[in-house]
């Protein structure tokens, strides 16, 4: 049963639940309808862009550094604002979604930030997208709690990491919330929700609202968000420059716009972070089409591979040329079990660290809290008694545009064993979405939506280039379809089947599963009617 209730133009169409009212009272819709209303046409725009540019780079445009930009990279005195208060020392930043007991377990880690995911680790159920609200708004006011069913009690400790929000990229939509008769864009629900409510208690808590923002593909999206943070501050009374924010590179076309969109948000900047899967995505994604972009199996594809060395060096030289923060890509290992196994793991993620900490990057993210002392001593060791190494400028550091492309030096034919693996780590991820489910520990890695994107979108690369046949991947897909089933009687095995097929076999590879499956199986199912 959903409720419709109208407020500045603002439809809410989700289920209510326990204390949602809390959430979505009608300042905050108010405050929101604002927001989508403000900036409806450019959020469309965004959409016919990004297409209009993906069909010329498959068609076989160039991809290069911007001749109309060059004047701004050329001039060396611009910067962006200092650090705020709680974002000086990230040497250590925790991810995850922002569950009840996630929550708790991410503040007390401690790491020096918290990254609360509402992106790539949350499956997007209005109960998720609501809960991660009230959790946030939890914490913050220190009345937040969690007893596990074998009776281990979370509590809120005195030293708590910074809570930096990730909301949904502009490519989502929250169906449940619509304003104008349109689905509000997911990114302004988990900004504006947050913004609303906790910005005025984070600042008198002596830290601010501070964001991580996802998929952007040039400066243009990041002039976007910086106009929102603009209108959002005015229309609450908080001082220009309070709101900062990170930018995920994550798209190979916003690698080749790290400084343009640096300076599109100086003002709000909080530097930029090397999104690694994403970044894997995108460049599988973009060049799909074309043979010599096509990748070995994900595991053999490392931080060492010369595309992705200049990618990250590229940002740190960028980052600290402008005073921001560079912060390194995810640990995703699990501490487990097998002491071996876990060795051999913790093995792989030093040498990955050091080589962040000694290329200059200023910090680095963890999914599990397990990881985050043994990632910190190894930033400690290289930064000492200082917050962080933004005075490193890597002046040595000179990359072109065909090293960022230089994939071919990598590219090779998959393995049985990896269109397997990526079969099965597509799955599985896939039937968790489904039930509610956004990070999942799938063989000893903390896997989120990227894992699943990089999958379907290797397995629609290695088809359409013959690396690998179809009955070959039916065939791995019905074995691997019977294991899901088996391990997991409740597995929705069906949806799941249908999810795959549509991401990964079909004619054209999608640009992204979320939208489609979210508006065909986690609306649908919710019942969810304009």
């Amino acid at each position: 049963m959903t409720t419709t209730e109208m407020t500045s133009r603002v439809q809410v169409l989700g289920a209510a639940g326990d204390r949602f009212d809390e959430i979505l009272t009608p300042a905050a819709l108010d405050f929101l309808g604002r927001l989508a209303h403000a900036f409806a046409d450019r959020y469309r725009g965004i959409h016919t862009e990004r297409r209009r540019r993906a069909l010329r780079l498959s068609s076989g445009s160039p991809l290069d550094f911007s001749l109309a930009t060059s004047a701004l990279r050329a001039d060396p005195h611009w910067q962006v604002a200092p650090p705020a208060p709680g974002l000086t020392d990230r040497r250590v930043e925790i991810t995850g979604p922002p569950e009840r007991r996630m929550t708790v377990e991410a503040l007390n880690s401690g790491a020096q930030v918290w990254l609360a995911d509402f992106e790539d680790a949350t499956s997007p159920t209005w109960e998720n997208i609501i809960g991660g609200q009230l959790n946030l708004l939890d914490a913050i006011e220190r009345r937040i709690d969690f007893t596990a069913p074998d009776g281990t009690e979370y509590r809120l400790g005195a030293q708590l990491a910074t809570i930096v929000v990730r909301p949904r990229g502009w490519h989502l939509t929250e169906d449940h919330l619509l304003v104008d008769g349109r689905p509000v864009p997911a990114s302004l629900v988990d900004f504006g929700l947050y913004f609303f409510h906790c910005a005025q208690r984070q600042i008198d808590a002596g830290s601010g609202p501070y964001f991580y923002l996802p998929k952007l593909e040039n400066a243009y999206d990041a002039r976007l968000w910086n106009d929102v943070f603009v209108l959002a501050q005015d229309l609450l009374g908080i001082p220009q420059g309070t709101i900062r924010a990170t930018v995920l590179i994550e798209t190979v076309t916003a690698a080749f716009e790290m400084e343009e969109i640096l300076y599109e948000l100086r003002e709000h900047s909080a530097g930029l972070n090397a999104g690694r899967w994403d970044y894997l995505f995108s460049l599988i994604k973009i060049f799909a089409h074309r043979p010599d972009f096509s990748l070995p199996d994900r595991k053999r594809v490392t931080m060492t591979a010369p595309f992705l060395r200049a990618y990250t060096e590229l940002l740190v030289r960028t980052c600290h040329k402008r005073g921001a923060h560079a912060i390194g890509g995810m640990t995703a290992q699990v501490p487990g079990h097998d002491a071996q196994a876990h060795e051999a793991a913790l093995a792989t993620v030093r040498l990955d660290k050091e080589r962040e900490a000694e290329d200059g990057f200023d910090g680095t993210w963890v999914a599990h809290p397990g990881l985050v002392p043994f990632c910190r001593e190894i930033f400690d060791s290289v930064l000492g008694g200082r917050p962080h190494q933004i005075d490193r400028t890597r002046e040595d550091v000179d990359v072109s545009a065909d090293a960022l492309l230089a994939v071919r030096r990598t590219a090779g034919p998959p393995t049985e064993d990896g269109v397997r693996a990526n079969i099965a780590v597509a799955l599985r991820y896939f039937d968790a979405w489904l039930r509610g489910t956004g990070a999942v520990a799938l063989d000893g890695l903390m896997e989120d939506a990227a894992a699943a994107e990089i999958a379907r979108a290797q397995i629609w690369q290695w088809l359409r280039h013959g690396a690998v046949d179809r009955d070959t991947v039916l065939g791995l897909l019905d074995e691997e379809l019977a294991r899901l089933g088996a391990e997991y009687p409740w597995a929705r095995i069906d949806e799941v089947r249908e999810i795959f097929e549509r991401n990964a076999l079909a004619r054209e590879l999608p640009a992204f599963f979320t939208p489609d499956t979210y508006a065909r199986h986690l609306v649908q199912r919710a019942g969810v009617t304009a």
